[in-house]
């Protein structure tokens, strides 16, 4: 729908490795609603929009995609989507869960109501990632001389 099918399986490869017994319906479910909740972000700047954690983990899969997260911003307007962490379960708002759903309804699309609840231990999705860096960002540690002659 927004990115290359491609695309789409990485990104659901990346929900599925951080949580393995997860199916790969599942996490296509997922990476979809992030994908919905991007688009939403984009087109309500200044609109506090937050995911449901469970959603979140499709918002991470993709902005663990660099290069193709920032295309996608790109090509829903070009307002980046930036990620500010730091959940507070004692600060949940309700509302902001609606106000984002309603959001992705404006734009034409259905949030999927099992994957949009409140915060639970169950809706609970791991994160991380199996991944390398690419080449240009890895570091190269180059002897330095030092003033003796000899090297650090």
């Amino acid at each position: 729908m927004l990115i290359t099918d491609e695309r789409f399986a990485s990104c659901r490869k990346t929900v599925m490795d951080a949580n393995p017994k997860m199916s790969e319906e599942m996490a296509g479910r997922i990476v979809e609603e992030g994908l919905k909740f991007v688009a939403a972000c984009s087109a309500s700047p200044g609109v506090g929009l937050a995911p449901s954690r469970i959603v979140d983990g499709g918002w991470h899969a993709l902005i663990l995609h660099t290069a193709m997260y920032a295309d996608l911003c790109q090509q829903l307007g070009g307002r980046f989507v930036h990620h500010s962490p730091g959940y507070d379960p004692t600060n949940y708002d309700p509302l902001i869960l609606d106000r984002a759903r309603e959001k992705i309804a404006e734009l034409g699309w259905e949030a999927d109501p099992e994957l949009w609840g409140p915060p639970t231990d169950e809706t609970l999705v791991s994160v991380a990632a199996n991944c390398q860096h690419a080449p240009e960002c890895t570091i190269v540690i180059t002897p330095k001389p030092k003033p003796d002659g000899g090297i650090v």
